[in-house]
Formats: structure tokens, sequence, C-alpha cells
């Protein structure tokens, strides 16, 4: 390389680079112009500049290009920056030894700088000749099959054509000259490429820009003609639409009438010209086709169900329109794409206001009296689940930017395969990157020339299903009481205090797997079942789901089992990856809170019943029953019957006979029905007042009536019930509740779990000393009756009802029968629990002792006398307290559920005996002193 010497530069503002053998315009400010010009008439014609390319702001690169002025004007703009216009011509590479340490340097500024001119160019090596003319070649056959002109095509032509013939000593001007033709080159390259002064090194570059110029060109036209086919179909299609929609309108206006007036069934929207909904919409079908298809790109990269979508939606594409599985097909996208996956972006799981909020528990708690009165123990575990359910999700918040900085920490760097996968690898991600485009094609084109080694993201760097939502599971609740206790409502409650959406899903009769599972796809008129269905309602993954009526699915038949089929839904362990047969995608059920409501849980299979979390609900006691038609039930009627609490006042008294008399129930159902009644009753009045005296203000009704006008009353008692009700359903059986010998009263659970009162009678009637049972009664409550009629006789004695220990009290002194009957022979009756009070009755009917009318029991006994534990506790207890018993005899194991169960004002009311024996029975049914029993008396046998 030459010494250094020094020379002008004219500093290139950036992306401004001058090549040797190109040419280049320029526009100087008035300053740099006139020195420019004041050089070039100081030098002569032949004078030679230096060129800088501006890299930086302050700084200029250190190799440049010699140039020649070919023309310096004044140009007539006003502007101060355009005042000269310039025109170079590169003739060689120059380099800047001391460019760094004379910066500052400011763009379109003549600067001096020391300058080095690099050594002759010598013959290049065959194997860079080689590849250099091969690249060329290649690179202007693409550039000449892409030109728009024929002449800019010739032009190509003969630069190959030239290339042909130049010899290989020519061969880097020849580099010089292709490099400086191509306008695409991206800057950097452009500076890399000056930088080469030896000839080897030069036609190595240029290949590598060839070959990357080339590959660019290849991809861009495959993506052209790509998209070219795309719009051509696409035209073609709106085409025929827009003739299929002109054709649909003029046979919609044949089958009008001949008058042009319109059918009297047209909406009168149409009538007037206007568009109706039930039109189909060019725009509302391209509308439906961007959602399903924005949805998709919504679901988390390499996820199962984008996996499926993309894949169908690629069919979708290739079916004809009036393809039978065009429709299939998209039916299936839409229930695909509407379901809210957790992973997807579009249903990204955010914690809400209210759960952030410090009240959430109390607001949760007052959500709970406000809709429902009673019930601590249900409100006691719901209020457990919620503070739950606050915790996890406000750890997750705090959880998620530390797996944030995880995911995004760099992946290891790893060599690829061959060089040219690599290349197309860094041009796709040029074409994707938009302005590191040149950089990373500049990296291909390394890649090409034989550098080794890339960097490519980690397969660790996939987003993993459900990674992004760790919610809390939901836990599996099966409520269980009689009808009208609030167990379809407490699930109301409960999305309402989650601000969670509520979907009921009734499974009464529901005899098929496919309504919980879903058909296959390949069944015509196929569907989701009934949970994804709710799931797409809801438009959440974490809704709350209501099975109601869990204990009337149907059994197992040749449709399948579905309350097998609710076995993985209900399992908290498995249901995160639920099985749709129509979605055929695995299914996070697991945010799910699931409520389940039953009325029994005798027909509940025991797998399911394992998966569920028991809570039971049992009836409402008067007091409970008085403040809930008071607070609920009575506004509630009010409205739906047109009245006002202004209209209407029910006094306490006129409630509770409402309540005692005329509903017997576990629930509330029949008491709001009985108030509707009354509301509508006096709704009558009103109305009939209003249309009599023209006054429609309650303030303003007189308290007297006048002899033409029956002033309107809005006070119901006590006494106007049987007016308005009818006489009352069950005020014969409580006052004629009669005491009599073998009589006593059992305590029940019906089949749909509300408590009661049984009468066990027993008569003595000649015969032979037999046992006759009947009521329909099962094979339990059979042998429940033989073992406490074994018992009493083998305690006659005691009991001084037979004088001889031996002796069978239905033989001595007259041989008898006893029949035991329980009433409602309609009803099946069955298990051990009416062991005692059959006892009772047994051992009334023969000492003649009566058991009083205020005293029920409930218990089993065993042969030997003991009184065994029994469930139902609460049910029975209130259901008593309902018929006005005061004195209940349980059995001494049972006393931990009266205590925990049982409502303390009933506990109040109530006495309560726990018997261990049957002794402790007699004594608490009959009373104290009532039966006399024999001292034991020790028999000894002699033996010789």
């Amino acid at each position: 390389m030459a010494g250094p010497s020094s020379i002008s530069v004219l500093t290139l503002p950036q992306p401004l680079v001058l090549l040797p053998t190109a040419r280049l315009q320029l526009f100087l400010d008035d300053n740099v112009g006139s020195n420019l010009v004041d050089l070039v008439q100081r030098s002569g014609p032949q004078l030679v500049v230096g060129t800088a390319a501006c890299a930086a702001p302050s700084e200029v690169y250190p190799w440049g290009t010699g140039a020649r002025i070919v023309r310096v004007v004044r140009t007539v703009s006003r502007s101060s920056d355009k005042a000269y216009q310039v025109t170079l011509h590169g003739l060689s590479r120059l380099h800047y030894p001391d460019a760094q340490s004379r910066a500052p340097f400011s763009p379109n500024d003549l600067v001096e700088l020391s300058v080095e001119r690099p050594p002759a160019d010598v013959s290049p090596s065959q194997e860079a000749v080689a590849g250099f003319r091969a690249a060329a070649t290649k690179l202007l056959e693409h550039l000449a099959q892409d030109a728009n002109h024929q002449s800019r095509r010739d032009v190509y032509v003969k630069i190959s054509h030239m290339l042909e013939e130049v010899s290989d000593d020519r061969t880097p001007w020849m580099a010089d000259v292709i490099v400086a033709g191509i306008n695409k080159l991206d800057y950097n390259d452009k500076l890399d490429y000056l930088s080469a002064s030896e000839v080897n090194e030069r036609l190595q570059r240029a290949t590598e820009l060839f070959v990357k110029q080339a590959s660019i060109s290849e991809v861009t036209k495959k993506i052209a003609q790509s998209i070219d086919e795309s719009l051509s179909k696409q035209q073609k299609e709106f085409f025929l639409r827009q003739q299929l929609a002109a054709i649909q309108r003029e046979l919609q206006a044949l089958t009008r009438s001949p008058g042009g007036a319109p059918h009297q069934n047209d909406s009168p929207t149409r009538a007037s010209g206007g568009a109706s909904e039930l039109d189909d919409s060019e725009q509302a079908e391209a509308e439906d086709m961007a959602d399903i298809r924005n949805r998709i790109e919504a679901m988390a990269k390499d996820s199962e169900e984008r996996k499926m979508a993309v894949r169908e939606w690629k069919r979708f594409q290739r079916i004809p329109s009036g393809s039978v599985e065009h429709g299939v097909i998209r039916n299936y996208l839409e229930w695909l794409t509407s379901v809210p996956w957790p992973s997807s972006s579009a249903y990204a799981s955010t914690t809400s206001d209210k759960i952030r909020d410090r009240a959430f528990l109390d607001n949760a708690r007052k959500q709970l009296d406000e809709d429902h009165y009673g019930l601590e123990k249900i409100k006691k575990r719901l209020i457990e689940y919620l503070a739950v359910v606050r915790l996890k999700q406000l750890q997750a918040e705090r959880e998620a930017p530390m797996h944030v900085a995880l995911s995004s920490a760099p992946a290891p760097p790893r060599v690829e395969g061959d060089a040219t996968s690599r290349a197309l690898a860094l041009i796709s991600k040029a074409l994707n990157s938009g302005n590191n485009a040149g950089a990373e094609v500049r990296d291909a084109g390394k890649a090409v020339g034989g550098v080794v080694g890339s960097v490519k993201p980690t397969t660790g760097d996939r987003p993993k299903r459900g990674a992004a939502n760790k919610a809390v599971k939901g836990p599996i609740l099966l409520f269980v009481g009689p009808p009208g206790t609030g167990k379809t409502s407490l699930g109301h409650s409960i999305a309402r205090a989650l601000d969670r959406p509520f979907q009921r899903i009734s499974l009464g009769g529901v005899r098929d797997e496919a309504e919980i599972r879903g058909h296959r796809r390949t069944y015509v008129a196929s569907g989701p079942g009934s949970i994804v269905q709710a799931l797409r309602k809801a438009g959440r993954p974490d809704p709350v789901i209501l099975l109601d009526e869990i204990d009337k699915i149907g059994q197992s038949n040749f449709h399948g089992d579905p309350a097998a089929a609710l076995l993985e839904v209900l399992d908290p362990e498995q249901n995160h990856s639920f099985n749709d047969h129509y979605i055929n995608v695995p299914i996070d059920l697991s945010q799910v809170l699931f409520i389940c409501t039953s009325n029994s849980l005798e027909t509940i299979s025991a797998p399911l019943l394992d998966r569920c979390e028991i809570v039971h609900l049992s009836g409402y006691t008067y007091d409970e029953k008085l403040h809930i038609a008071r607070k609920f039930l009575l506004p509630k009627q009010l409205r739906a019957n047109g009245l006002t609490p202004e209209h209407v006042t029910l006094t306490q008294s006129a409630l509770l006979r409402i309540a005692t008399h005329y509903t017997r129930e576990a629930g509330v159902r029949s008491l709001e029905r009985a108030i509707g009644a009354v509301a509508r009753y006096k709704a009558v009045e009103w109305a009939e007042y209003c249309d009599a005296s023209g006054n429609n203000d309650i303030a303003r009704v007189p308290a007297m009536s006048t002899p033409t006008i029956k002033t309107y009353n809005k006070v119901v008692e006590e006494a106007e019930l049987e007016a308005i009700l009818g006489i009352a359903r069950w005020d014969e059986e409580e006052l004629h509740r009669e005491e009599r010998r073998g009589l006593v009263y059992g305590l029940v659970v019906t089949g749909m779990g509300e408590g009661g009162i049984l009468p066990i009678e027993t008569s003595a009637v000649p015969g032979s000393g037999q046992l006759k049972l009947t009521g329909s009664l099962g094979d339990v409550i059979k042998e429940s009756g033989e073992l406490a009629l074994s018992w009493v006789k083998s305690h006659a004695y005691d009991l001084y009802i037979t004088k001889l220990r031996s002796q069978d009290p239905l033989k001595v002194p007259d041989p008898i029968d006893v029949h035991l009957h329980l009433p409602s022979g309609a009803v099946k009756k069955d298990g051990p629990s009416a062991g005692i009070a059959m006892t009772c009755a047994f051992v009334s009917l023969l000492t003649g002792a009566c058991v009083p009318t205020n005293v029920a029991m409930t218990g089993e006994v065993t042969l030997r006398g003991r009184v065994g534990p029994v469930g139902g506790v609460k049910e029975k207890v209130l259901g008593a307290h309902r018929a006005q018993i005061t004195k209940v005899i349980l059995p001494w194991a049972n006393r931990k559920d009266v205590e925990h169960d049982v409502p303390p004002e009933v506990r109040a009311q109530m006495q309560f005996v726990f018997a261990r024996t049957m002794e402790d029975v007699l004594e608490g049914a009959f009373g104290k002193g009532v039966l006399s029993w024999r001292q034991s008396m020790v028999v000894m046998e002699s033996r010789l």
C-alpha cells in the first residue's frame, strides 16, 4: 500500500455510498459547494477528491472511493441545503488511516484527510473467479427475468455476455461494475464490500452478495406468485358470489305479489326497502371467516388445539364451498375456536378486581347472606373455597414476572446442519423481521460462503400448555337436600361472589353418553356435549357450572352410561384433559367450579359419589322460613303481581299460620306459592277498588267504607287466611294426634329428603301368636319388627306382662296375633331406624301404657336391647319440630349430630333423650315410673 498523502474528502450522509465504477449525485449547501468550486478552479478539471461514508453521526468509515468530479452546478432551489448539485464518478478505493483520530465529522462536509492507496490489482485465483462467475451469472438471470421493461432486460443480458468474455484479470473490475449496479444492496453490505482491497477477498464478498440477492429474488418471486394466485382465486370467488347475490335478489322479487306490494308476512323493514338481518351478506361472511382466523392465531403456539385448527383450516381452504364437507369443517372450526382455551391469548386469565379487593371475603359473606338465610355450614365451606381462590390467584400474579423472565432468557447456541439450510432460515427470518432484513441476509450470505455456526432457539422456548395459568383447581361440590332448600340459587350466589359466568346443565332424564361427551364427527348433525356448550356460552375457562339433578340421570343402557361419562368431568385429577368426542382435543376443566345438586344419594353410583365433596342442605326451621318469607318471598310475589310493599302487609301471625298449617315441607316452594295466592287475592281487591273509586294512590285510601264503595284493607290477618287459601291442610292431623294404646310416633326421612313423623299402629286380634306387618314395608323394616317383638317376648316377665319367664305373651292367657301397620301404604318404606318405635308400640299394646303424643323417636334396636345410631338426624328433628313434637328420643351415638347440625333455636324448643338401651327408651317414652320392672333375681341350678 502506498505511503500516506493528503486529499480533500467529501463526507457522504447515510445511506449514500460511492463504489468504484459507479456514479453518484448529491446536493451540497452553499458553504461546502463554494469551497468545492474554488478547489476545482485551482486544481483543474482532472481533480480527484475522496468520498467517505458517515457510518455514524460523528465518524466516517475508514474506507472510501477516489472520485472524479463530473459536474458542479448551482441550483435554483431556495433551500440553503440544496444550493449546489455535484456529480461524482468512482475511480478506485482509498484508505483513511486517521479517520478515527480526526473525529467528529458531519455529513456533506469537505475535509482534508491523509490517504493511503491500495496496491495495484493482481491476478485472482481460479477458485475465486469460478465461484464469482457462477454466482454473478445466476443473479443476472434472475434480474433479467424480474425486469419489467425490455430495455433493462437487454442491459442484464449484455452484462452477462460481458461476464463470459472478460478475462480473469478483469473480474475484480467486473465485480465492482455489477455490485455498483445492484440497487437493493444493504448499506452495511456496501461498506463491507468497499473495504475488500485484496482481489480474492473482493470476489469472495461479491459472490456472497450475489448468492444472497439470488436467494431473496427466488423467495420474493414465490411469495408474489402465491399472492397473485390467492388474489385471482378470491377475485373469481367474489365475482361469482356477487352474481349469486344478484340472482337471489331477482328470485326474491319474483316471489312477491304482482302489484309490487310486499307480501303480508314480510317485515316492515323489508317492505320499506331496508336490509334484513336474515339476508346473506358477503361482508358478514368474510368477517366471520376473519374472526375464525384471528381466534386460531390467538391460540398458543404448538398447542394441540392450534395444530388441529390449522390442519382443519387448510382442509377448509382446499374444499369447494359447495361441498357438504365444507359446511362440516366450518361448523367444527366455529366450535373449536369458540371454546375458551386457557392457553389462548384471547382468553388470558386475569385476576378480577373483586379478588384483588381486600374486602373480597367480607363482600362474599355479604352476598351469601343477602341471597340466603341460614345455611351457616354451607356458607362456611364456600368462604373457605373463596379464600383459597384469592390466595392462589394473588400468588400466581406475584409469580408471573418470574416466569416471564425465565422464559425470555437467551437459549444456548446450537450448530446447524449444512450452510444452505442455515441461509434459507436466515433469509426467511430477514423477510419477516423488517428493519434488520439486511443484516440477516448478510448472515445468510456468510453461511453460504462457508461460515459455520448459527444461533437458533431451542424447543425449550415453546410455550407449555397451561403454564401461564396456575389458578386454583375448582372443587366438586355436591349439594344434597330436599327440593326448595336453595341448592340451585347457591350456585348463582357463588358465581356472583367470584365474578364468574354461571351456566346450568340439567341432567334429569339424560340417558345418552353423547349428551355429556358429544357425538363423533362421523355422524350426521353431530355436535359437542353439554360441557363444551356450557363453556362456549360462558366465554371463559373458569365458569361456575351447575350440574342439576345429578341423582336423576339415566342408568346404563345401549346408549352408554352417562353417569360413567361424568367420572372424568368430576375428577380433579383427570378433568384437565377432558376429551369431547366432537372436539377431539383435550379440554382443560380444572379451573371450572362444578356444583352438583341432588335430592338423594341412593341413586348416585359409588365412584361418582367418591369424586364429590358432599354438602348436606337440610330443611328450614319455622323461624328460618319466616325470615325467608319476609325478606325474599313476599317482595318477590308482590313484584310479580304488580303490587308494592305499601299495598300488602302480612302480619307475623298470619305468616306463621301459613308456614305451619298450609305448608309442610323442608323447602319454601309451597310457602312461596301460598304467599303468591295471598298476593293475587289482594291484587284483585286493589284492582276492584281502583276501578270503583278511581283512586290509584294507596296513601289516599280511606280507613272506613262508604255505602257505595268498599274500602281497601292492606293488612292480611290470620283470620282471613281460610277465606283466601281455604281450609288448612294439616289442622286435623295435629289436633287429632290422639294418645292411645299401641300407637307410637316414629321419625322418618322421605325420598325427597324431607323429615317428618310417621305413626306406628299396633293392634291385638285373636289368633295363634303370629306377627302381621302391613304398609308396603321392605325386608329390613320387617326384620326390625320381628326383632322388636322378640325383645318384648324375652322381657315380658320383667315388664309384668307374663307371670312366668317361660310364657309367651301372645299365647297366655289367650292366643292373639299382633298386627303392625304403617300408614300411607302406597309409599315404600324400609330401613332399621324404626326399631325402638316398634318396640315401644309392642310394649304399649301389651302393657296398656300409652306414649304421649308429643313424643317421637328413632333408632335401631339389637337383640340385646342396645340402641344403634341412625342417619338423617337433622331432617328428622326438623320434621318433628314442624309437627310440633316437643320430645325426641334418639340413640346416644347421635348426640353429636344434634349438637352440630340442629339449629340452636330448635334445640331450645325441644327436649332430647339420648338412649343407650331399650330401658332408657321406655323410660323416656312412657315417663319415669310408668312401667314396672321386676328386680333381677339370680337363679341357681344344682347339678349332681
